[in-house]
């Protein structure tokens, strides 16, 4: 099963990783995505994109309205999102202007610290 991280961490953390895995030539075990704060996380992942994220799992490369239609959305507001997650990286653009988000499960990992 593909999976992705995402992930709270800041840029330099991140870059470690990146750095480690090009030295050692061993990629992390499942593919991550990195957000330098929990806020940026929760700006770029709205309540209707996580919604728009698990009708696109697994689903190969479906096209915006296609998207739409499976959240019954408007396609113009599913558009806005999709870009918005294509921006993060989140998404992939795909043949025929199709977008695809290639992994079948999601996992999201952060710590909130006492202040």
């Amino acid at each position: 099963m593909k999976t992705v991280t995402l992930e709270v961490r800041a840029p330099g953390e991140a870059m470690e990783g990146f750095i480690r895995a090009w030295k050692t030539g061993k990629a992390e075990r499942s593919a991550r995505i990195s957000f330098a704060t929990p806020e940026l996380l929760w700006k770029v992942l709205t309540a209707k994109r996580w919604e728009l994220l698990k009708a696109m799992c697994g689903a190969g490369p479906i096209s915006i309205r296609e998207a739409a239609r499976r959240v019954g959305r408007d396609v113009k507001a599913v558009h806005t999102d999709v870009t918005a997650l294509l921006n993060a990286g989140v998404l992939d653009r795909v043949e025929n202007g199709r977008v695809v988000f290639p992994f079948e499960a999601v996992k999201v990992e952060f710590l909130l610290h006492a202040a």
